[in-house]
């Protein structure tokens, strides 16, 4: 067994800022946080502002041409109403001015069309471009991340920020921006409008705008709130989810597959639960302000119908100012939609740049320094190492050395830690004392990528990826031509049963290399490795879960891997480390023996009755 740590209380962190930051935002003071998400957000269209500048233009000149139609709606009304009323002799003048008006709308109405489809078509690439380039960001990020944080933050959770919260902010930037802007032009220049033709009648409209304020107020909070907690069970659902469908043979071999469906079922119900009181309360919001909106405009009319029957203001007149009201309510009533849409952004932006936010716990110090040609001496040096969660240390003054070219092999008793060293080894970990050293160099020291780029790893479960068998063994170099991976997959024993495939090397794998045994994906990962020809090679358990005809290819594969390169052999099997150069024997975490396998056999100790007992379990197999 690997000595992993166990899975602490899940996302327990990132939930516990969460339930922080609802509490600042009781407080009034998530408010100036929450803009400033947005604002951050925006600055991801900051490289493609020329395409911002054209599309913003291009809703100013359609919000423009909108606010123009009203006036020769009004005064086309006037024309048409006053031919009726005139004598024979004046019904031609009327009549082309109507014409005239209505030629004049015609060519607003084109060129307002013709600025809409520019500014859609450039808002929505706009969207699509910012989503993409924060998606790409967000990756870029996780695979920095150490491995605490995966071992916190389930993936499933992990892919729901990258669709489901993401997909929101495509939303915002894409459509929400174009639409709030053009909205609040439409507000402030109908308003102005109506304020200068007739200030009675807008003022008598304006009473309706501190109900709609107040309104707003009170709907953004629950709103909010609603969408961060649907979003959040969506992404623990979609952890359920990922989690089962990647232990689909464990599910149906145990006949789980009901209780797999009912538990991300009751995750999806409680999500639903919350969507629709989300709805429930957008819909009263929207009927709220619609009511209001609406009941405003009747009231307008009522009005504005008794001046015209008192001669205050000419039909045409009320034409235009029912126009601008209807406008102006209309924009009041989608800018309120936007701002609860807006609710459900914000909750999606806090989470998004909480990933983004958070440091990377290993990585290259501000002194990095990048060796060249390093030999692959490794030392551990008075090493202890406790994870978080755990209260008693899994390594305790740990200390030895392996040379150059060496082949070190760390057994002992399952919980000793013998994968934790190799996980301190790549920095995947960091020591809680003591330290980790190539060629003299404490490792912290190193820059990541040099440390990782002269080691590789061959592990008991190799992953593969669902592309071919190629692409799977040039991943150990990507610049490697087709000679040198066939002449890795050769020295790893592999090339045999990749060309009895029909594809050969074209052949796929499937996720995490499915359609292959255990022994051809242990060859595989081998071939990767030698392609990679690291200086300090990591094999955990490699043969320990094969039947013994693969085992020995396999074992055959790393004896010529091994040659030459500083080996680390975690090992299971005893059998298959006898001729290491130094084994190293660890219980409870601290070194009790070390020395070459005469020797230990020789002092009777831990390694010689581990040996006696796996012998001992292979003769009663036979």
């Amino acid at each position: 067994m690997s000595d992993v740590p166990p899975e602490p209380a899940r996302f327990a962190r990132m939930a516990g800022e969460r339930d922080a930051v609802d509490e600042t935002a009781q407080q009034g003071g998530e408010k100036v946080n929450s803009w400033a998400r947005v604002r951050r957000l925006f600055t991801y269209a900051g490289p493609y502002r020329a395409r911002l500048l054209a599309a913003i233009i291009c809703l100013f000149g359609a919000s423009s041409l909108g606010l123009v139609y009203p006036y020769y709606f009004g005064e086309l009304a006037n024309a048409a109403f006053s031919g009726a009323l005139v004598g024979e002799g004046d019904i031609a003048a009327a009549r082309a001015e109507v014409t005239a008006s209505t030629l004049v709308l015609l060519v607003v109405f084109l060129g307002q069309a013709v600025f809409i489809f520019f500014r859609h078509y450039l808002m929505t690439w706009l969207g699509e471009r910012v989503v993409a380039d924060l998606r790409i960001d967000l990756y870029r990020h996780l695979t920095t991340m150490p491995q605490t944080f995966f071992l916190q933050t389930r993936t499933g959770e992990l892919l729901s920020r990258l669709g489901d919260d993401v997909t929101r902010l495509q939303h915002t930037v894409g459509q929400d921006l174009s639409m709030a802007i053009r909205n609040t032009l439409t507000l402030i220049g109908g308003v102005t409008i109506l304020l200068v033709t007739n200030p009675k009648l807008t003022l008598a409209m304006l009473v309706v705008v501190p109900a709609l304020v107040i309104a707003a107020g009170i709907w953004s909070r629950i709103i909010r709130k609603l969408s961060r907690q649907a979003q959040d069970e969506l992404a623990q659902a979609t952890g359920q989810l990922q989690e089962g469908l990647a232990a689909i043979e464990t599910v149906q071999a145990f006949t789980r597959e009901d209780f797999e469906v009912a538990r991300y079922g009751s995750g999806i119900e409680r999500t639903f639960s919350l969507f629709i009181r989300r709805a429930w309360a957008r819909s009263w919001f929207s009927a709220v302000v619609s009511f209001l909106a609406f009941a405003a405009i009747a009231g307008i009319f009522w009005l504005g119908g008794s001046m015209v029957l008192d001669g205050e203001i000419t039909a045409g007149d009320l034409t235009s100012f029912i126009f601008y009201t209807m406008m102006v309510a209309g924009s009041v009533g989608a800018l309120s939609e936007l701002f609860s849409g807006l609710q459900s952004t914000l909750g999606a932006t806090s989470r998004i740049f909480e990933i983004l936010d958070a440091k990377p716990a290993i990585a290259d110090a501000p002194d990095a320094v990048q060796q060249q040609n390093l030999r692959g001496e490794v030392a551990f040096d008075n090493v202890s190492f406790a994870y978080g969660d755990r209260d008693s240390p899994v390594l305790q003054q740990v200390s030895f050395a392996v040379h150059p070219g060496e082949v070190c092999a760390l057994v002992g008793p399952s919980g000793s830690g013998k994968t934790t060293l190799g996980r301190l080894l790549l920095r995947f970990w960091e020591p809680s004392e003591g330290a980790v050293k190539v060629d003299g160099h404490d490792i912290q020291t190193l820059p990541l990528a040099e440390l990782r780029g002269v080691s590789a790893v061959v592990s008991q479960d190799p992953i593969l990826f669902s592309g071919s068998i190629r692409d799977n063994i040039r991943y150990g170099r990507l610049e490697a031509t087709e000679a040198e991976i066939v002449a890795a997959a050769t020295a790893a024993n592999a090339d045999g049963f990749i060309r009895e495939f029909p594809e050969g090397y074209e052949t796929v794998v499937g996720e995490r290399g499915v359609k292959l045994s255990g022994g051809q994906r242990q060859r595989i990962s081998i071939a990767r490795a030698i392609l990679r020809d690291p200086k300090i090679l990591l094999l955990d358990e490699a043969t320990s879960a094969l039947d013994s005809e693969s085992e020995h290819l396999v074992q055959e594969a790393l004896e010529k891997l091994q040659k030459g390169r500083t080996t680390l052999v975690i090992a299971h099997r005893l059998s298959t480390i006898r001729d290491a150069d130094n084994i190293v024997v660890l219980d409870g975490g601290r070194v009790v023996e070390q020395g070459r396998h005469a020797d230990l056999m020789a002092a009777e100790g831990i390694y010689a009755r581990l040996v006696a007992r796996q012998t001992l379990e292979q003769s009663d197999r036979a």
